[in-house]
Order: structure tokens, then sequence, then C-alpha cells
């Protein structure tokens, strides 16, 4: 059952297409606003409905060295900020059901992280802010099993949940999409596809004594996945973009240059022009 709802203008589950996007972490309030601000200014031209996202902590980085983000307090400061000064909806994770009810005075989208899909009191505490709930699908979880995932959100009295997909492990330090799963959740929720998340290479590089472990990636197929999910009749696309891949202090390895955002969503809107056309044809 796929049922629609709405954030801010964004239609979920109701046949439009909508984007998630915004760096990995927040970096700075100076660089969360510019991130903000080059992403508005890209989808307000395209008409692409879209809710920025970041996090103020990455708990479950690979190494203890790694940056983290400016934990909840200043992060919520942020967010709030990037809210109230870009006007757009925004997003980001909760790893624990204590911090849910400060994120929700914020945020307009609470999202559980994959590897806490199966997180019952996180997901219930979610729920019950009101608060549009987004449920990443570990990499370890079956597709029809996250219609588990949905009814918690579901059987605390909120219907306004969506799932996304992230690829699945396949050995070590790699991902890869079934693009059949897209399909089996759509019949159960909304679905959106992170397409930045799904070419990671989860701990590809271990570090050493002056450098960090960190997840390498593949952002070369970004576009052939994206494309694809729109194709098969994802609700929304969850990119991962900066402005400087390279410097990135989380996930660069795996982000979208903002340089390249406008030329791929409008692939992105030609590939759905197509589907509807094709489905409205006798």
């Amino acid at each position: 059952m796929t049922l629609s709802f709405q954030i801010d203008n964004v239609r979920v589950g109701a046949g439009d297409l909508f984007l998630i996007a915004g760096p990995c972490v927040i970096e700075s309030e100076e660089h969360a606003l510019r991130m903000a601000e080059i992403i508005k200014g890209v989808v307000r031209s395209l008409n692409f409905p879209f809710i920025f996202k970041a996090s103020y902590d990455k708990a479950n980085r690979t190494s203890i060295r790694s940056y983290r983000g400016p934990g909840m307090k200043e992060g919520l400061r942020i967010l709030r900020k990037v809210k109230d000064e870009v006007h757009i909806p925004v997003l980001t994770d909760v790893h624990q059901a204590a911090d849910v009810a400060a994120v929700a005075e914020v945020v307009d989208v609470l999202q559980i992280p994959a590897f806490l899909c199966r997180q019952t009191d996180l997901i219930v505490a979610a729920a019950l802010t009101g608060r549009p709930v987004n449920i990443k699908k570990g990499q370890f979880v079956s597709p029809w099993d996250m219609k588990h995932a949905v009814a918690k959100c579901r059987d605390a009295g909120n219907s306004q949940v969506f799932v996304t997909e992230r690829g699945s492990s396949f050995g070590y330090n790699n991902l890869v999409v079934d693009m059949r799963s897209l399909a089996i959740m759509r019949k159960f929720a909304p679905v959106v596809f992170d397409a930045t998340h799904s070419v990671q290479l989860p701990s590809a590089s271990h570090g050493d004594e002056d450098h960090a472990a960190v997840s390498g990636g593949q952002p070369e197929f970004i576009p052939v996945l994206s494309r694809a999910a729109v194709a098969a009749g994802v609700d929304g696309i969850f990119l991962e973009v900066h402005d400087n891949p390279t410097e990135a202090k989380s996930d660069g390895a795996n982000a979208l240059d903002t340089r390249n955002l406008r030329g791929l969503l409008k692939e992105l809107q030609a590939v759905k022009k197509a589907i509807d056309t094709a489905h409205s044809t006798p």
C-alpha cells in the first residue's frame, strides 16, 4: 500500500519525482548554507522538488579518528538556519530514541540510518513525533523485510513513511543494487533511491598510522544507477553532493560534484517524462 503525503512543497508517493540532496555531514554553518543555496538554485530552475539533507553526527564512521560532525545542538542550530534563511524543508538522521524529540522540533523529515533500520524503539520514537520518517534499507536486509520496518511506523500511528534503497552488501567492501527491490518495496511504501551511497565501497581504505580508514566509491556510476531507478518507478532520488568532493569531510569518494547536478537532474526528468508518456499512451 503506497500512501501519498506532503512535505512542504514536496509530494511523496503521488507520482512526482523529488530530490533529497546535500552534503553527507554538516561541515560548517557557512558550507551548509552555501550548499543549500547552490542546490536550490539548480532545482528551482528545473522545477524539481527538493529536500535538503545533512547530518549533525555521523555515528557510524569507519574510524574513530574520522570527522563526525558538529554534534546535535550546533547541528540543529545550523539546520534551523538553513530552513529559515533558504526556505527549504530539511532532513537529518537520528541515532538514538532519546534525541528524536529535539530533532523533530527543527527538521521536516526524520531519517533512520540503514544500520538502524531494525531498531524498533528508534522507529517508534520517530513515528510518534508526527514528522515524516525515511527508513533507509540496511545493506543486510531484503526488500520484502522492509515492510516490517514500515509497519512499526504505521502501527505507531504515523502513515507518513517512505523507504530508501542504498544497495546491498556483496562480499567485502562492495555494494550492488537489485533494481527489483525498488518495485518490491513500492508495493507497501513510497521509495527513494540513494544513488551515491549505492556506489560506495564501504571501508575500502584501511588507513594507517597517519590516515583514518575511510570508504571509497565509484561516482562515475551515479548517473547510470539514477537513470535506471527512475525508469524503475521510484518516487525520489537521494544524492549526497559537495562543491569539492576531494576535500569533503565525509563520503567525498562517492559524492556527486555540484557541477554535475544540473545535467543529471535534466536526464532524470527526461527519463521520467518518457516513462510517463509511455504509460499514458494507449
